[in-house]
Parts: C-alpha cells; structure tokens; sequence
C-alpha cells in the first residue's frame, strides 16, 4: 500500500463492550468531551464473556480492519468470572484468525472500567492507528457467503 493510501485509510473496527464497564467508560469518555477517532463502532453485550466467537469472526468477514474486546478488569466482572472467560477465548482466537490469514494484532483485549472514560479515548485512538499502520484487511474483499457461487474452482 503506498503513503498516499495509507493517508486515505480510514479503518472500520468493531468494539464488542461489556455493559457495566467498558460501554460506560466510553459514554464517560463522551460526556467528558474528550477527542478520540471515530473508528470505533461501539456494540453493548452485558459481558464480554457473551461475546461469541462467531461475532468476531464474522466482523471480519463483514469488512472490519480490526475488532476490540473490552470487559471489566479482571476480579470486577458483575458475573463473577466472565473476564476470565473472555480472556481464554481471545487468546484462541488470535490463533483461529491467524490461521484464516488475518494477523493477530487485529484482534485486541481491554479491559476498561466505568470510571476509565480517557483510557476509553486513549485505548481508540491506539487501536485505530494501529489497524491504520497495517492496512485494510487481508479479507476484506472476500464475501464469505457468496464465494462458493462466484468461484466455479471453490
């Protein structure tokens, strides 16, 4: 990708947040007025734990450049263990996604607590010029439910 692209890159990530703290911290982050990219596209679960694989994958396969997971801190999750959970899950992901050509760094962890609104903003602004250094997503052209009908060799 040349620089001139890579200027014009504005990448599409998905952040799947918990309810109890890290959808609140970014609704901090918005109430405090502070400045961050709005490449994130914000999804509220009641835990990070309820995030299924599949969402994530299929972000992916919808066009997202980068996908964020962002619960409570570890010991504060409303339900007891759900960030540990989350944890487990993410690290077989990033393998998962490795495999299926997208590289690990796509996929990234927070966690953010309610009253963390700058760690919100910084966490954003991080991951999006991250995703941007990368470049779009290596699937991002590819239409999952529609290649076995386009493709006369699949």
């Amino acid at each position: 990708m040349s620089a001139e692209e890579t200027a014009r890159f504005e990448p599409r990530i998905v952040a799947f947040c918990c309810n109890w703290c890290s959808y609140a911290g970014a609704d901090l982050a918005g109430g405090m007025r502070l400045k961050y990219r709005p490449n994130l596209v914000p999804i509220r679960v009641m835990c990070s734990a309820r995030v299924a694989p599949q969402f994530i994958i299929r972000a992916f396969q919808e066009g997202a450049d980068g996908v964020l997971v962002a619960g409570c801190h570890i010991g504060d999750c409303h339900y007891v263990k759900g960030n540990f959970i989350t944890a487990k899950r993410v690290a077989i992901l990033r393998r998962l996604i490795e495999f299926m050509g997208i590289p690990r760094e796509r996929l990234r962890l927070e966690w953010i607590a309610a009253s963390e609104g700058d760690k919100y903003a910084r966490v954003a602004d991080a991951f999006t010029e991250e995703i941007r250094a990368l470049g779009p997503s290596p699937i991002k052209d590819i239409r999952f439910g529609e290649r076995s009908r386009s493709c006369a060799s699949c």
